[in-house]
């Protein structure tokens, strides 16, 4: 009789509930929303990784993240191509440029690659098409992402100026916007002349390292290391580059700490408002509880009663959440903001919503004591 009485009186009295429902509905949505926000403008910061194809990227010892690298030696490319287990080295130019569109705009700081024009290029190679990349062998062309044309003020065809030097647009991809700034895609030979010290300098701050056989990773990556230690570069595979780049961000920049205050408010103020919620129902149900006492039903029965309702609030509220953040996700993607939320974040969130209503229901549970049945003869 008891297990049916949580979901019975939940159905009789909804309107009782509803607030509760809508409460941790609201959190759910809130904390699905921020994950992929976080996950989405953080990861963004790796994009130039997780954008290109490659087993290890090589960058100067100190990098934290792409944006920070410094130039390396030349004879870099030789001492990596000299490894047996080394298939294709592919240089990266990555630099800083003042974008120059009209009169009456500003101008803009925006970051700049230089990659590989050949087909099968690794850099970007997830975002690029090979026809769009072949464009690039067009001298001075620059490719955009298309969310940034209205800020960059151009139209495929315009031909703004790069650090003084005029280029041309001759396309757009989607998948290229980046933690931090506006970027852009050029090829080596236009990066090297748009070096703000000069078409003189070939050097370039990155390489990326394909294998023969990527089970030979580990041994390929120790000889590569030991060479690097002598020659001053460093060797990372991709995904820990692409977890570096993220990191940094999201902890040393100090944003994460913002990130982890916000979480814990929505989830104090879902909490509260659920627990308050569940025990207003609780104590307005104080005269039913006292009579199932009379009957005999002690307090524990009663104790999993209202437990039983919290976990029904909180599975409807993440069902609604879930359903709610979807929507706000695909909004959100077709304005082109950086959004993206893995299987472990969406857990992570419907495991801590369930928490903030069986929270909730431990709360309400002390409202029991004003179910006394001597309260029915007054």
């Amino acid at each position: 009789m008891i297990v049916p009485l949580a979901r019975k009186s939940l159905l009789h009295d909804w309107r009782r509930f509803l607030p509760a429902v809508v409460a941790v509905a609201f959190s759910g949505l809130l904390l699905l929303v921020q994950s992929a926000l976080v996950l989405g403008i953080f990861g963004s910061a790796a994009v130039y990784i997780d954008a290109s194809r490659g087993d290890f990227w090589v960058g100067n010892p100190k990098t934290p993240t792409v944006e920070q690298g410094r130039i390396l030696p030349l004879d870099t490319e030789v001492w990596l191509r000299l490894d047996p287990a080394v298939d294709r080295v592919e240089a990266y130019n990555w630099m800083e440029g003042d974008w120059r569109s009209r009169a009456d705009l500003a101008a803009i700081t925006l970051f700049v690659s230089g990659v590989s024009t050949s087909a099968d290029a690794l850099l970007f190679a997830r975002v690029l098409p090979a026809a769009m990349r072949a464009r690039l062998d067009q001298p001075d062309s620059v490719i955009v992402d298309e969310a940034d044309l209205v800020k960059l003020g151009v139209v495929v065809g315009d031909r703004p100026r790069i650090n003084g030097r005029t280029v041309q647009v001759v396309g757009t991809v989607s998948g290229l916007r980046t933690l931090g700034g506006v970027h852009v895609l050029t090829s080596l030979e236009t990066a090297a002349r748009l070096q703000p010290a000069g078409p003189g300098d070939e050097r370039v701050p990155y390489y990326v390292v394909r294998l023969l056989d990527s089970s030979q990773a580990s041994a390929a990556r120790s000889r590569l290391e030991a060479t690097g230690l002598e020659h001053g570069f460093a060797v990372w595979p991709s995904k820990v580059f692409s977890k570096r780049a993220s990191d940094y961000w999201l902890f040393d920049t100090g944003a994460g700490l913002g990130v982890l205050f916000m979480a814990i408010i929505v989830s104090m103020v879902g909490a509260v408002i659920t627990s308050q919620t569940l025990m207003g129902a609780v104590a307005g149900s104080a005269a039913e509880y006292a009579a199932l006492q009379a009957l005999g039903i002690g307090v524990p029965a009663l104790r999993g009663v209202v437990l039983e309702q919290a976990t029904w609030i909180g599975s409807v509220g993440l069902v609604l959440g879930a359903i709610g953040a979807f929507a706000a996700l695909r909004l959100a993607k077709h304005y082109h903001v950086p959004v993206a939320l893995d299987g472990w974040a969406a857990l992570a969130c419907a495991a801590l919503v369930l928490g903030i209503s069986m929270i909730s229901g431990w709360a309400a549970v002390r409202a029991l004591r004003s179910a006394d049945p001597a309260s029915l003869l007054r």
